[in-house]
Parts: C-alpha cells; structure tokens; sequence
C-alpha cells in the first residue's frame, strides 16, 4: 500500500481524507492544514493524524495529495516533488502555465508520478462513451450552479468551466486555433457567467456557458460527429447516444428513417452502453495508485492538467480585452 498525505482538510480535502482512508490501495498516514486550531478540531472528530509540519507529513508518505486554495498549489507541489514523492494536486494545477511547466519539470527530474484532480473524467456517464467520441466536429457544454460563496475567490472559468474545457481537450486530438469569450461579474469581483467560443485546427468548435449564479444546476455536454449525437449529463450521470446507419431496403414498421434531400436513406438507431456506477474521486486517486505502481502515464497527466489551464486562461485574457 502507498502511503498517502493530504495538504488542506477543508471541504474536498475531507473527502480526500475519509477516500484515502476507506481505500485498498493507500495507507493514510495523515494531513497537514494551515489552520492548526481547525486541523485539531478535524484529528479530533475523524481520528486522522495532524502533522503541524508540511515537511515532516511529507517524509513520512510516498504520495502527497495537495487540496489546497490553488494560489499554493506551485508552492507545495514543488516541496512534494523536490522531495520524491508522487503529486496529486486538485484542479486548477497551478495560477500561472509557467508554475505549471516547472512541476512538470522537476517532475521529470525527480522522476514521480503527477495527477490533477479532473474529477469529470472519472464521472461514470462520462467514462461509459468515452470511447464512442470519435473526432466530434461540434461540442456544446453548460455547467450552472446555485451560487456559493466558496470558490468565489477564481473566476467561474477557473473554478467551474475548466472541467469542460479538461473533457473536451481530452477527445479532440487537435491543437487549438483560437479562443474567444465573454464573462460577466454580477456578485462576485470576477466573472461569474461566461460564454467561450475554442475552434481547434482540425475545424471542430466547442462552445461552452458555465455561470454560478444560476436558478438551477446544470452539467450537460453535447458531442456531435459524422455518425452520432452523443449527449452527457454529468449531474445526473444519464447518457443519450443517437446514431445513423444506412437504412435496410425493408425496414421494419418501427423503424426510424430518414431520408435527406440526395435520397440517401438513413435509419437511426440508439447505442446506449451500460453505466457503471462509482465514487469518481476515489476512482481518481486509486488509477493515480495504479499509474505509480505500474509506472504508466496518469489518466490526467500534469501535461493534461497544464493543457487545460492554459485554455482556461486564455478564456480569461479575453475577458480582459473586451
């Protein structure tokens, strides 16, 4: 078993404690909170070890899982792996790309595993049409939440929309060409509703909405492509997958058909695949397990989580510009 650290035991960091405890695959040997009146209060109602050091909790695990406010992200991640041991870091990996591409650096250096807490990769609807997503040529994403002061510190492209922009970079196989965008600050002093426009060289478009000031939570993605509409409801973990085969010269009396204006006759037809349900953060930390220990490439690789970020960014510089 690997032996597990957590930094931060705020709200997701004590659900990364209670995950790593319940699990198989790690030894949970303690967390680290800058807090010390309130770390003591969580040793005290959990049981979990309280290390008032960030350097001992460190020594003391192969793998370190930083849940903290992203403006120490770099910060401690560069402590973790400057030290050899392996980097779970949440979701945005880091403030700037360049902190990023120095993690991923030293990474190399020192030789460990890096993971960022793109937890929708692992949500199970997600994962069940992952490999029917083949090269999508128009992608539409809405992610709306009720409004929640906590998180309000990032702008809603960081704190919520970079989960899309994640999915999505991870099915289309095409660098980006251009990003355009739109936010709009109604309580908060950064955006909390924005709209982004991502062409990608291979002429697909993505256009994503995230808002937190919303009546209603929403977290749906839209996949259209030559051969299929593929639908994703992240929420509700439902997915709906409409495809098109020539039509049969008899078809059937509840047959779908259509027929466009060539004459070429299409029936269409529903490929719904199984959904299997899972806790989805602790499937993230067990296949980060899995990658130490069979020394393969994380699901979301620090490159990914540099990728998604650098996107999300850009995003915002566009807001700047208006």
């Amino acid at each position: 078993m690997l032996k597990a650290g957590v930094l931060g035991a705020g709200h997701l960091g004590k659900i990364h404690l209670k995950l790593l405890q319940q699990s198989d695959r790690y030894e949970l040997i303690g967390f680290y909170d800058a807090d010390e009146s309130y770390a003591r209060e969580v040793e005290k109602e959990f049981g979990y070890k309280y290390f008032d050091s960030i350097d001992e909790l460190i020594a003391s695990c192969d793998m370190i899982d930083v849940v903290t406010p992203t403006s120490y992200h770099h910060e401690t991640g560069v402590k973790v792996i400057s030290a050899g041991k392996h980097l779970f870091v949440e979701k945005p990996i880091t403030v700037t790309v360049e902190q990023a591409d120095e993690l991923i650096t030293l990474s190399r250096k020192h030789n460990v595993k890096g993971q960022v807490g793109q937890v929708e990769r692992f949500n199970p609807a997600f994962k069940s049409v992952r490999d029917r997503i083949a090269n999508p040529m128009f992608i539409e994403t809405h992610r709306l939440a009720e409004f929640n002061p906590r998180g309000t510190d990032v702008s809603v492209v960081l704190d919520l929309m970079i989960h899309d922009i994640d999915a999505i970079l991870s099915v289309v196989k095409s660098p980006v060409k251009q990003v355009s965008s739109s936010g709009v600050s109604v309580i908060s002093e950064t955006p909390d509703i924005a709209n982004a426009r991502i062409e990608f060289e291979n002429g697909c478009v993505a256009n994503l909405t995230a808002s937190r000031i919303s009546l209603k939570k929403m977290r749906k993605a839209r996949f259209f492509q030559r051969d299929a509409y593929i639908s994703v409801d992240f929420l509700t973990k439902a997915v709906e997958v409409v495809r098109m085969k020539d039509a049969p010269e008899q078809p059937g009396d509840f047959d779908m058909i259509l027929q466009n204006a060539e004459g070429v006759k299409k029936q269409i037809y529903f490929d719904n695949p199984e959904i299997e349900d899972n806790n989805a953060i602790l499937d993230e930390l067990e296949t980060f397990a899995d990658a130490i220990e069979n020394d393969t490439t994380p699901i979301v690789s620090l490159e990914d989580g540099t990728a998604a970020l650098d996107v999300a960014l850009q995003v915002i510089q566009n807001f700047k510009e208006l």
